[in-house]
């Protein structure tokens, strides 16, 4: 007995010690240098974790692996991991993971950067307005680049531009985010930088979703805005994607007080029925269907909800007084009125 025991515990010491060995061994193999190569322009926004900024590190080829160059500088030197500056990085393959690390640490940034941040539910006009509040690009600029095709950007093309009386072309396009530039940045240069942060959140799945719920994918951005202006908390906006498409289906209008809101270009804590009477396609009071465009940027969890709405049978919606900022859903128009709606077939 004695000697099956002395095999078995001689066993695993040595599967230990191989796996031991072995785990060194890729440890060291994946914090080693990557062959050297020609420098390469990376941008690491404020805000960002030490995760995020390794998985840019490896996307760029940089470094080999994100994961174990976190727990190596977590293990190592973890206030580094606090310490590491926005900006934009013009660093080259070939360095080892300190080397990088003391790059970033140091902010010895490429160029100078501005830094500014899009809330979620903002329109285009909102965005130009920040921007030349703080000096980074004038507010008709940045108009007239959210009014362009940029036609080597992803989905693109799936951008109508013949619809009558949409207002901008780019509206809900640009993604509401954290953006680190280059001091000097053009317009273009910033709304490119936003379309293609649209893309790396939207997902290839997104327009087959929308296409098997009836909706092209400008149609289905378009919901998600509408989506996003209505909703406040997350777990609500499939529910209220829901009460849309049941609109839909029936032919019903959407009367959504967000896309007169769009058209006013003011929030009013309640709209009067001389609002709801605007002559303008965004009414959705008046007109039938989806307005022409998004109304803002939609953030991912409405982009999410607009392909996934929840299945039910409400039809109408009613934002709660409590200040928790839910809403009562009700089926019939009669159950909507008891529920505090205080103007004819508002949501």
């Amino acid at each position: 007995m004695l000697k099956r025991w002395f095999v078995i515990g001689g066993l695993v010491f040595v599967f230990l010690t191989a796996a031991g060995v072995g785990g060194w061994w890729y440890v060291r193999r994946e914090l080693a240098p990557l062959p050297a190569g020609d420098a390469v322009e990376i941008t690491l926004p404020k805000g960002a974790s030490f995760a995020e900024v390794a998985t840019i590190l490896e996307e760029h080829g940089l470094i080999r692996n994100a994961q174990v160059f976190t727990w190596y500088v977590k293990l190592k030197a973890p206030e580094d991991a606090s310490r590491i500056k926005a900006g934009v990085y013009r660093l080259a393959p070939g360095e080892t993971p300190d080397d990088v690390l003391l790059h970033l640490v140091r902010g010895d940034v490429y160029v100078e950067t501005d830094t500014f941040t899009i809330p979620e539910g903002w329109t285009v006009e909102e965005m130009a307005e920040l921007l030349e509040q703080k000096g980074i690009v004038r507010r008709e600029d940045f108009l007239q680049a959210a009014n362009k095709t940029y036609e080597d950007v992803k989905y693109m093309d799936k951008i109508p531009e013949d619809r009558p009386g949409r207002k901008y072309l780019l509206e809900g396009y640009l993604f509401p985010d954290t953006y680190a530039i280059a001091k000097g940045e053009s317009a273009e240069s910033i709304v490119r930088r936003m379309l293609k942060r649209f893309s790396d959140i939207v997902g290839d799945d997104f327009e087959q979703k929308a296409l098997r719920l009836g909706l092209t994918f400008d149609e289905a951005v378009t919901l998600a805005s509408m989506i996003e202006k209505e909703a406040v908390l997350d777990e609500e906006r499939p529910k209220i994607a829901g009460v849309f498409y049941n609109r839909l289906r029936e032919r019903w209008r959407l009367e959504s007080c967000a896309t007169v809101e769009y058209v006013l270009e003011t929030h009013k804590a309640r709209l009067t029925l001389k609002d709801l009477e605007v002559d303008d396609p965004y009414n959705t009071y008046r007109a039938e269907g989806l307005p022409p465009g998004p109304i803002a940027s939609p953030g991912k969890a409405s982009l999410l909800a607009a392909v996934a709405p929840e299945e039910h049978d409400f039809f109408f919606f009613v934002a709660k007084e409590d200040g928790s900022g839910g809403h009562y859903f009700s089926k019939t128009y009669e159950e909507h009125l008891k529920q505090g709606a205080k103007s004819r077939g508002s949501f």
